[in-house]
């Protein structure tokens, strides 16, 4: 059997699946181009904007953004003290790890003031027409929890982020490195994590245990899962992207199907590893 065999099993009605290498590698099932939710997978695909958007000096990682003494590098990689209530920060900037969609609607905010277009119209000028991404888009204000997208899709914006065009390298190895990697703070829906490693709009893996990738992912994998069922990881020492869509939000059956699925996936695309890592 398979990995991608594994999706008989999950309790969804409707889930797509795949994976793929830069070689050419790949593998799918179900319906990859059926447009799902991604909840706050949303999130790194927002990050990517906001990337091409610094380098092309829209925006700047130290402009002050969100409260006093915050910047778009804090907002992006959730260290800008806010909650769930942009009002009403939990912590003086940089102090710790808080999750926070509110961050990323600040973020949102300020790219669509600089470029002076909406955010769903950023992301798909900057990110989702140059890669060709037909059923990507952000079908709501949110760029923390309201983008759509497809296997198809992300599978080709994993595979740019591991041979950037959009940015220069250095900047994604800049966004995927643990920004304030010492950083304290609650996975949600994995508890909290002593350190808890996250870039500039990617969550990395690092040590983190229990996690929702796999045991042999290399700490080095970063990307996001979201609440509506779904997850994109890219591995750069393994050369490897995998990502799960479906129609059940995430709940304890994700947290243990997920890590087989990856698990699964890296034994089914070959043993290449690298040892690579961006992990401080």
């Amino acid at each position: 059997m398979t990995a991608l065999e594994q999706l008989r099993s999950w309790p969804a009605r409707n889930a797509a699946a795949g994976w793929a290498t830069p070689d050419g590698g790949r593998a799918r099932t179900g319906d990859a181009d059926r447009p799902f939710p991604l909840a706050s997978v949303t999130k790194p695909v927002a990050a990517y904007a906001v990337l091409v958007a610094v380098e092309e000096g829209t925006l700047a990682l130290d402009q002050p953004a969100g409260p006093p003494g915050s910047t778009i590098a804090h907002l992006l990689a959730h260290a800008s003290g806010l909650g769930e209530d942009p009002a009403a920060p939990l912590a003086a900037p940089g102090r710790r790890r808080i999750y926070s969609n509110a961050g990323f609607d600040v973020l949102g905010a300020e790219l669509a003031r600089a470029a002076g277009i909406g955010t769903g119209d950023y992301i798909r000028e900057a990110v989702a027409e140059p890669l060709g991404l037909s059923g990507t888009a952000l079908r709501g204000p949110s760029p923390a929890k309201d983008g759509v997208s497809t296997v198809a899709d992300l599978l080709k914006l994993g595979l740019e982020w591991l041979a950037p065009t959009l940015v220069h390298p250095s900047t994604l190895a800049l966004a995927t490195t643990p920004w304030l990697p010492d950083l304290v703070g609650v996975l949600p829906g994995f508890g909290r994590q002593v350190p808890n490693p996250w870039g500039l709009g990617f969550e990395i893996r690092g040590h983190k245990h229990p996690h929702w990738t796999g045991s042999a992912n290399s700490p080095a994998t970063f990307g996001h899962f979201g609440r509506s069922g779904t997850f994109l990881w890219v591995d750069p020492a393994r050369r490897l992207v995998c990502c799960a869509l479906t129609d059940t939000p995430f709940g304890p059956w994700a947290t243990t199907a997920w890590p087989a699925l990856s698990d699964g996936v890296i034994d089914d695309a070959g043993p290449t590893y690298s040892g690579a890592s961006n992990l401080r």
